[in-house]
C-alpha cells in the first residue's frame, strides 16, 4: 500500500544521508593513533605540525567539527563560510562567517576577501586543510578587479535559469572570481594543502567541486565565452563581465592556473563522499529490509522534466517476480520559462506524475525525488514524493498539474497534494537521488 511505500522510501533515504554526512565523511578520512600521530587520507602529518582550516559550503560546519575532534589543539585557527541556518558549534580558534546561497551576497564577498588575506598569513610549515562542500562557489564570490558583485549575481542568475550544467556554470565562475580555479591555493603561504571534499558534481570532477579553489583549471576564458554563447547568454551578460571574458580570451588577463602547474604540486585532494556512497547505502538499507534492488547509476542529467518522464516510463515497463527498489543519482537542470517555485527534484517528480497519468504506473507504487542537501531550488523542500496520496485526482486536477509544470511551479503542485519532503539542513551535498518502489506480482 502507498503509505508503507512512502515510509519505506523515506527510511532508505535517511540511511543514504547518514552515510554521506559531512562529519562522518571527514572522520572516515582523518585518523589519530594512540601516540597522537595524525594522517589525512593515509598521508601522515609530522608531529607538531599545526592545522589551519578553511571550510566552505553547506557542510562546512559539520566537517570542521569532525576534523577538530580528531586534531584537537593542533588546530591553530580557521575560517568557516556557510549559509544561514547551517552554522555549528566551533572551536574558539575558528571563526564563522555566513553568506548568501544560491544568490551571492556582500557577506560572502567580504568572507572571501578575508579568506584570501587569512590564507596568506599561514605559517609555511603548517598545513592548510580545505573542507569543501556544495554551495562553496556562491558563498565565496569575490569579483576580479574591474567587476562588481552585482555582475556576478546577475550572471549567476542567468546561468541557473538557462539550464546550463554545473561544468559550464563553473567555467564562467572560475574566470570571474578570485577564489576558484586554484586561486585560493596560490594565495596560501604554507608548503602543504590538504583538501577533503564532498562531491556535488557529476563524475567527481575536482576542478568543478566548489569551482576548484585549490585545483588546476582545465578551462580557459575562451571556454567560458563559449559556454555563455552556447546557452544564448552572450548579449544578456552584464557589460563589464562580458568585456572581462573577452579581454581574457585575447590574453589581456591572466588565466587561472592549469592542471600540472608547479604551484599546485603541494595540494592533495580527496573526495570523502559522493553520490555513489549515498546510492550504495540506500541499496544496503533496502536489502536489509528484504527488498530486491537495482542501481541505475549516476544517470540523472539533462532537463529535469525529461529525466522524470524517462524514469516513469522505465518503472512502468518493469515486471519482476518480487518487489524491487530502483535507485538513481546525478543532477539535472531546469530551464526556467515560468515564474513558479520549485527545484529540479520537484520538477522531475511532477513530470513523472504526468507521465504516469498518461500511460499508467504499471507496478510502480511510489517515487521519491530529492536533493541530498535538503534544499531543492529556492524552496524549503528537499524534493517530493509521488504515490497514491500525492497524485492528481480527476481531469481538472491533471490539467492543473500540467499548468504547474509549464509554469515551473512544481512546489505549488506538491504543496497542495501533500507530497513535499522537508528534511532541513542535512550537512551534506552529493547531488540528487531518485528512488522508485515497484511492487511484485499480485500487488499491482
Amino acid at each position: 500500500m502507498s503509505g508503507s511505500s512512502r515510509a519505506f522510501l523515506e527510511g532508505v533515504f535517511a540511511e543514504s544521508l547518514a552515510a554521506v554526512h559531512g562529519g562522518r565523511a571527514v572522520l572516515g578520512a582523518v585518523e589519530s593513533d594512540a601516540e597522537g600521530k595524525i594522517s589525512i587520507a593515509g598521508r601522515t602529518v609530522p608531529a607538531g605540525t599545526g592545522f589551519w582550516i578553511a571550510a566552505m559550503g553547506k557542510a562546512a560546519g559539520s566537517m570542521t567539527e569532525a576534523f577538530s575532534r580528531v586534531a584537537g589543539e593542533r588546530v591553530r585557527g580557521g575560517l568557516v563560510i556557510t549559509r544561514d541556518g547551517y552554522g555549528k558549534p566551533l572551536p574558539g580558534r575558528v571563526a564563522l562567517r555566513l553568506a548568501g546561497h544560491p544568490v551571492p551576497d556582500s557577506r560572502g564577498e567580504m568572507a572571501a576577501r578575508e579568506l584570501i588575506e587569512w590564507a596568506a598569513r599561514i605559517p609555511e610549515d603548517d598545513i592548510l586543510v580545505v573542507l569543501l562542500s556544495g554551495g562553496a562557489s556562491a558563498m565565496t564570490s569575490l569579483p576580479e578587479p574591474g567587476l562588481q558583485l552585482s555582475d556576478l549575481v546577475e550572471t549567476n542568475r542567468l546561468l541557473l535559469a538557462s539550464g546550463a550544467d554545473i561544468h559550464a556554470v563553473n567555467a564562467v565562475r572560475k574566470h570571474c572570481s578570485r577564489i576558484g580555479g586554484g586561486r585560493l591555493a596560490l594565495a596560501a603561504s604554507c608548503k602543504r594543502i590538504e583538501v577533503l571534499a564532498l562531491s556535488d558534481v557529476p563524475g567527481d570532477t575536482l576542478s568543478s567541486i566548489g569551482s576548484g579553489p585549490c585545483v588546476g583549471d582545465p578551462t580557459t576564458f575562451a571556454d567560458a565565452l563559449a559556454a555563455v554563447e552556447r546557452f544564448g547568454l552572450a548579449a544578456r551578460l552584464p557589460k563589464a563581465l562580458r568585456m572581462h571574458l573577452e579581454a581574457g580570451s585575447r590574453g589581456e588577463a591572466p588565466e587561472s592556473p592549469s592542471p600540472g602547474d608547479p604551484a599546485l604540486a603541494r595540494v592533495s585532494t580527496t573526495v570523502v563522499a559522493n553520490n555513489t556512497v549515498a546510492r550504495r547505502a540506500a541499496l544496503r538499507a533496502a536489502s536489509a529490509r528484504g527488498e530486491r534492488t537495482l542501481d541505475l547509476g549516476e544517470i540523472l542529467s539533462g532537463e529535469a522534466r525529461e529525466a522524470g518522464r524517462r524514469l516513469a516510463a522505465l518503472a512502468r515497463s518493469i515486471r519482476s517476480d518480487t518487489s524491487i527498489l530502483l535507485v538513481a543519482g546525478g543532477e539535472t537542470v531546469v530551464t526556467l520559462t515560468g515564474g513558479g517555485r520549485g527545484g529540479r527534484s520537484q520538477e522531475l517528480a511532477l513530470a513523472a506524475v504526468l507521465e504516469w497519468e498518461r500511460g499508467g504506473m504499471g507496478r510502480a507504487k511510489a517515487m521519491l525525488a530529492v536533493g541530498t542537501d535538503g534544499a531543492d531550488g529556492p524552496t524549503d523542500a528537499a524534493g517530493a514524493i509521488v504515490d497514491a496520496e500525492s497524485r492528481p485526482r480527476g481531469a481538472t486536477s491533471v490539467e492543473r498539474a500540467w499548468q504547474r509544470l509549464y509554469e515551473n511551479d512544481s512546489y505549488g503542485f506538491f504543496e497542495g497534494m501533500g507530497g513535499l519532503v522537508r528534511t532541513g539542513p542535512t550537512d551534506t551535498n552529493v547531488m540528487d537521488l531518485v528512488f522508485i518502489h515497484i511492487a511484485g506480482p499480485g500487488n499491482d
